[in-house]
């Protein structure tokens, strides 16, 4: 990583045409009236101003992770109320899916021991590990963060049969004997009425979803262990797909600095184990294959079409996955501004278009899935479940999900966007700008801010559908994973604090709570 020149050697790396300033020599005695206190030692006010300066700048920090805190309390003390009096909220410890059950378990110490690993060695061994190196430790870091919360609720409950209840996809995975025949009467037990109704997450997903555990029960992988090993192995990837666009959006120090914070992530507690966590690694890679098309001139990779194209079916599986995650395209979108290109576009509309039409062919209408899922929502707890409690107490497990740091990373990013998008117009035609240029560094952040509300921006949408009552803890995890870069817009002198933050918040949850997930 880059290191600031000393305050008191001359900076060796300055053009050989920019004569140095002279330097005052240091005097052995007292010094003289009227001296300049920012010059009686090396540096030594410059620092002191800086310490202020970076006190000051905690205050407002402090304040958005005050706020979130009390968003999160009034969600708990509100929520319970209601539910106590009306029982409309469905939930047995608003606003969380999940039950108020201090415990332990056999993976409390594995967490705290790799909570201890990634605050210890994380942030040294981002900086220095060769790139391609650094994803595959953040993908298992990651897995290994996950696995250990996962396991604080016991093999059994934790592991072994999250993915076996009545709600879940494994327990229509044998109606799958003859899947083009599943397929094309896909849409018929959808509807809570309709005879052999599909079970909630098979009803409330397009089929690309319960295929996936079809397919692993095809080829011998059946069962409840497999597919939370699924879920989880694949899920942990998203942190390497995050590092790989960020890299190649915003540089690849920023992208540096945000690998702890992409490992030691509170949303690890919910992508272990539940289906979110898989949708959220093939969106991640579908955004990461989609920054890499767009990369140009020096930049550029050997294969940008295949790439774009490969991100394209990615897409395209992802709104088979879900029916909420097409919000992505804003994601998409967003790459695509700060690459400054359209040149990926036509080829991520192909393999879109083409995983469609498998599909299509295959009988399942998603257009007609979707309109019926819509019916079935309401037909449900979301009829009784109270939008005015919910379209803010959704924010309460969003930020809970995503952490403090993400929080105090989020107001700066606010902060760093607004400048940004008064500079809108100049960015467009950057060349013609008049002014002094910014750092390459400066636009750097500016990128990631601008990704970071992007992701705030799908999030704010999804609330506000309002078909998405409770549960988003999880549900909202594709877009939550962009957030958690935010925390790199803080002050890196105190970021080991700030992972300390994530991790700590992350293992309150998985202890105090016994999550649905």
């Amino acid at each position: 990583m880059p290191v600031e020149p000393s305050a008191t050697r001359p900076d060796r790396s300055a053009p050989a045409d920019r004569p140095e300033l002279p330097v005052r020599p240091e005097s052995s005695g007292p010094s003289a009236p009227g001296a300049d206190p920012a010059v009686r030692g090396p540096g030594r006010g410059l620092r002191g101003r800086g310490r202020v300066r970076g006190l000051r700048g905690l205050v407002p920090d402090a304040g958005a992770v005050a706020v979130a805190g009390a968003l999160v309390a009034a969600a708990v003390v509100i929520g319970g109320a209601i539910e106590r009096e009306h029982g409309t909220l469905r939930v047995h410890w608003p606003p969380y899916y999940a039950e108020l059950e201090p415990h332990l378990g056999p993976g409390t110490p594995a967490a705290l021991l790799v909570a201890a690993a990634v605050l210890g060695y994380g942030p040294a061994l981002a900086a220095r590990l060769p790139w391609r190196r650094l994803l595959a430790a953040a993908w298992g870091a990651s897995m290994a963060w996950i696995w250990s919360l996962a396991l604080v609720d016991g093999w059994h409950r934790g592991v072994e049969n999250q993915l076996t209840s009545a709600y879940e996809y494994l327990q229509e995975v044998d109606r799958f004997g003859d899947v083009g025949a599943a397929l094309r009467t896909f849409t018929d037990h959808i509807l809570l009425h309709s005879p052999d109704n599909w079970v909630p997450h098979v009803a409330g997903h397009p089929p690309a979803a319960v295929l996936t555990f079809v397919g692993l029960d095809r080829v011998g992988l059946g069962g409840g262990p497999w597919a939370s090993a699924w879920v989880i192995t694949v899920g942990s990837s998203a942190a390497a797909a995050v590092l790989v666009a960020l890299r190649a959006l915003t540089g690849e120090e920023l992208a540096r600095r945000a690998a702890p914070f992409l490992v030691l992530a509170p949303t690890a507690v919910w992508v272990g184990v539940s289906a979110d966590g898989y949708f959220t690694a093939v969106a991640a890679w579908a955004l990461a294959l989609l920054a890499l098309s767009a990369r140009t001139g020096e930049r550029a990779i050997r294969a940008p079409r295949t790439t774009a194209l490969g991100a394209g079916l990615l897409f395209g599986l992802t709104c088979y996955l879900s029916y909420g995650l097409t919000l992505c395209a804003l994601l998409g979108l967003t790459v695509l501004a700060l690459s400054r290109t359209l040149r990926p576009l036509p080829w991520v509309l192909a393999g879109v278009a083409a995983v469609a039409a498998v599909f299509t062919l295959a009988g399942f209408n998603w257009w007609e899935g979707y309109q019926l899922l819509t019916e079935r929502y309401y037909q449900g707890a979301a009829r009784i479940r109270p939008y005015s409690y919910w379209v803010w107490a959704n924010l309460a497990c969003a930020v809970t999900a995503a952490g403090p740091a993400v929080v105090a990373g989020v107001r700066r990013a606010l902060v760093t966007g607004t400048a940004a998008g008064r500079r809108a117009a100049a960015l467009l035609r950057e060349r013609h700008a008049v002014g002094a240029p910014r750092s390459e560094g400066h636009r750097n952040r500016g990128r990631l801010a601008v990704l970071v509300l992007a992701a705030l921006l799908t999030i704010v949408v999804a609330d506000l559908s309002g078909m998405s009552k409770a549960e988003t803890e999880r549900i909202w995890l594709p877009f939550l994973t962009w957030l958690l870069p935010a925390a790199v817009l803080l002050p890196h002198r105190g970021a080991r604090y700030w992972l300390a933050a994530q991790a700590a918040t992350a293992l309150a949850v998985n202890h105090l709570l016994l999550t649905g997930w």
